[in-house]
């Protein structure tokens, strides 16, 4: 099965798939606005008249590229292009702006490429007994991990905690916006049908780092034009081992958390790059050069994203159920073509099973071919005067926002959440603790509410049930640390101002 799997991929006509799929994805990721999911979904019903394995290598090369591609418009216009690649702007466009664009786009292109290939081997080797210990999580667990992801505001702070959960804060109470999930009850909708559904991830996501960062820079009146900033030559691949063995940790946490939370349905690489950052940050000895275009944050953020595709996959294929809303479609092209993924594939369809893992595995060696083939293009971005390429990002940006849900209510929504983000940052307020808690908001809500009916509105089993209670004490054990440090900093920071004031 294994080698029948194996050469159904090396056939022209797959390889042609894959690599085709793999490039359009990688476009599609990198225009803000036009997700890995949308592509996917567009592409789905070109596979009709394919055999299985030639449709779903198609759409795995989206897949792939989709994820990955985001880190483009990251690094170089400081815009995510997916709400996965949001954590690789911190490091990764300081690093492009002071000349370096061709290593932070070889950093993350590389880890990207390593991501996807660890969280591969854990699909092909324990599928099954990963499948079977995410089914054991239910609300009770859920709940608790959207909290313990919530103490991630720290390390995303800017240096002030107490920015950092005021702007959090914020975020949990504009996701309540919309109807009450389970009972349905319209909460802040002032009237208006169209916030029935709540407010849009994308244009929210839009808004606060594509339609802000242009704002801002719409306030400079010089134009730079070229730059130093559009280098993209470099030697080798842009770091030296002695950074990639000190980035070993670095990477094997990272690939952890991405291909651990891509494994729990219905979270996904929005949550894992910024939680992969946070911890990276945390764990650092030197926290405060994060966010100045170091090697460690393009890292964690670029290594645990791809690293969720993997993980994604372990429940769709071993379980039938998806991991995030892409491979929801992939669901939908493994259904076109009579495919129904669960306990049953290895057995029954075992040949395609190893067909996938190939294609996968062929996706990111495409991705990475891809990437650094067209690494001199991407960076002559930087080289686009800015009266030019402003508007071309705006009208990119609406386009984005609009084919969502094909209405113009995202679009103001859209510029609603671009000048929030642009006031924020005139406030010195922290804008990825905002998307933090606006992701967390409805998952802590939901299995809040799921737990307590579960439990006859009774709070012990949140702390009692052994994974969640396990869960709940990080939490308080990684706050009271963070706490802590804290105090001590502004302790140290009293101390020595008041020792500058007695010797003035």
């Amino acid at each position: 099965m294994i080698i029948s799997g194996i050469l159904s991929v090396f056939t022209f006509k797959a390889l042609a798939l894959i690599f085709g799929g793999t490039v359009v994805g990688i476009i599609i990721g990198a225009v803000p606005g036009l997700t890995v999911t949308m592509g996917v979904a567009l592409f789905l019903p070109v596979t009709f008249g394919m055999s299985p394995i030639e449709g779903i290598s198609l759409l795995l090369g989206l897949y792939i590229g989709g994820t990955a591609g985001g880190l483009i418009s990251a690094i170089l216009l400081k815009i995510p292009g997916t709400p996965a690649s949001v954590a690789t702007t911190f490091d990764g466009h300081p690093m492009a702006a002071r000349g370096e664009a061709g290593r932070a786009l070889s950093i993350s292109i590389v880890y990207s490429f390593l991501g996807g290939m660890f969280s591969l081997l854990v699909l092909f080797f324990i599928a099954p007994p990963l499948a079977s210990v995410a089914l054991q999580f239910g609300p009770y667990e859920y709940f608790s991990i959207a909290v313990f992801s919530l103490t991630m505001v720290a390390g995303l702070s800017g240096g002030s905690l107490t920015k950092g959960l005021i702007a959090a804060t914020l975020g949990m109470s504009i996701a309540f916006i919309g109807m009450a999930p389970i009972t349905a009850f319209p909460r802040f909708t002032f009237g208006f049908n169209a916030l029935d559904d709540g407010i849009g991830l994308l244009p929210a996501l839009i808004g606060l780092f594509a339609v802000s960062q242009l704002l801002e820079d719409a306030e400079e009146r010089n134009d730079p034009g070229t730059g130093t900033a559009a280098n993209y030559r470099m030697k080798g691949l842009g770091f030296t081992m002695k950074e990639f063995v000190a980035n070993t940790g670095n990477f094997l946490r990272s690939s952890a958390i991405g291909t651990g939370i891509g494994i729990l349905p219905g979270l996904g690489a929005a949550i894992c790059n910024l939680i992969a950052y946070g911890v990276a940050k945390n764990r650092s000895k030197e926290p405060e050069k994060f966010g100045t275009g170091v090697m460690d944050g393009i890292v964690a953020s670029e290594t645990s994203n791809s690293a969720s595709t993997g993980g994604a996959m372990v429940p769709l294929l071993t379980l039938g159920i998806p991991g995030d809303n892409t491979t929801a479609i992939l669901l939908g092209g493994f259904m076109i073509h009579g495919i129904t993924p669960g306990p049953l594939l290895f057995d029954s369809e075992g040949a395609l099973v190893y067909g996938v893992f190939t294609a996968l595995m062929v996706a990111n060696l495409f991705m990475l071919f891809a990437m650094f083939g067209g690494m001199r293009f991407f960076v002559r971005i930087l080289a686009v005067p800015k009266h030019i390429l402003l508007p071309v990002i705006m009208a990119l940006c609406v386009v984005g926002a609009y084919g969502i849900n094909n209405r113009l209510f995202d679009v103001w929504t859209m510029l609603a959440f671009g000048l929030i983000g642009w006031l924020m940052k005139k406030a010195a307020l922290p804008v990825t603790p905002l998307l933090l808690g606006f992701i967390l908001g409805p998952i802590i809500e939901v299995n809040l509410r799921r737990g307590l009916m579960k439990s006859h509105e009774s709070v012990m089993p949140f702390v009692t049930e052994p994974i969640s209670g396990v869960i709940l004490l990080l939490t308080v054990l990684v706050v009271g640390y963070t706490a802590l440090k804290e105090y001590r900093k502004f302790r140290g920071e009293a101390a020595l101002a008041g020792g500058q004031a007695a010797s003035a």
